[in-house]
């Protein structure tokens, strides 16, 4: 099929941009970055914008830092350019191990890491990852600058907090420190499918404890969930297979996944644990090594 007729602009600023999505008279704006999401919509007339603002001339978006322990990662730095960041694998593990499952290499050399959080799909890889970090997202709008708690990001099904003048500028993650390991795992159809589920984990010891546990899910609710109760069992305890199927369970048990075509719900939570069990313990073992 044929996108439906829109009007097209490209600000060189982030102000003009913003300035093109809040005029009176716009109608329905969407943004443009990679597109990899948003031109498939386009094209099976899913969406039907009177206006597309195409933000990928603002350069000041493109940037990868790392300040003060934390990490900022501008919304319109490709999937690909984190991907292969030496500062993204050592401040954020966990994105680099995510990154390579997202789709194949074409889609994350257009794909921008601040599109797939704003476009929200909750089988997704990067809003599970923003939701496992507590990671900060970063609007501007015409009222200015705020930041988003992950928790508050993500509010539904292809939903965020998101006014639609706002513009996602940046991700900020607290850098990943000593004696910290994450792992990233999913069960899908086939490679580059979305994931029927995902596990984001990342784990923190102090000696052979796990001082700090964060694990999130994707594929198994409207948005990405974290696994509070899994983090609980593992906090303060040595990572061993009991342990392990005692937080998986405890996980478990708090989701209810939706029945579709790709796999049940009992199918889902099934893998959720399985899932669980590896990611942590891949993550502890990674986070001994790096004592």
């Amino acid at each position: 099929m044929k996108p439906p007729v829109f009007e097209y602009v490209s600000p060189a600023s982030l102000d003009d941009a913003i300035a093109a999505l809040s005029a009176p008279d716009a109608g329905d704006v969407k943004v443009l970055a990679g597109g990899q999401s948003f031109v498939p919509l386009l094209s099976l007339r899913l969406a039907q914008p009177s206006l597309v603002v195409d933000i990928n001339r603002i350069d000041e978006l493109a940037t990868i830092t790392e300040e003060g322990g934390v990490l900022t990662i501008g919304s319109l730095v490709r999937q690909r350019q984190a991907e292969h960041s030496d500062v993204v694998k050592k401040a954020c593990p966990l994105m680099a191990e995510a990154i390579p499952f997202i789709g194949h290499t074409a889609i994350r050399n257009r794909g921008t890491i601040g599109g797939s959080i704003a476009h929200a799909d909750p089988a997704a890889e990067l809003p599970t990852v923003a939701a496992c970090l507590d990671a900060e997202l970063v609007a501007r709008g015409p009222g200015g600058e705020r930041t988003i708690p992950a928790a508050e990001f993500f509010t539904g099904f292809f939903t965020t907090a998101l006014a639609e003048d706002e513009i996602l500028t940046a991700v900020r993650v607290r850098a990943a420190g000593p004696a910290t390991g994450a792992a990233y795992e999913e069960v899908a159809r086939r490679h580059g499918d979305f994931a029927m589920v995902g596990v984001g984990a990342q784990v923190r010891l102090d000696g052979d404890v796990v001082a700090e546990a964060r694990i999130a899910l994707s594929g198994v609710d409207i948005a990405p969930v974290r696994a509070s109760k899994a983090e609980a069992a593992l906090t303060g305890r040595t990572v061993d297979d009991s342990v392990l199927e005692e937080a998986a369970q405890a996980a478990v048990a708090a989701l209810s996944p939706s029945s579709d075509l790709h796999g049940s719900a009992a199918y889902r939570k099934h893998v959720a644990g399985v899932l669980i069990r590896k990611t942590v313990a891949t993550a502890a073992a990674r986070a001994r090594e790096n004592r």
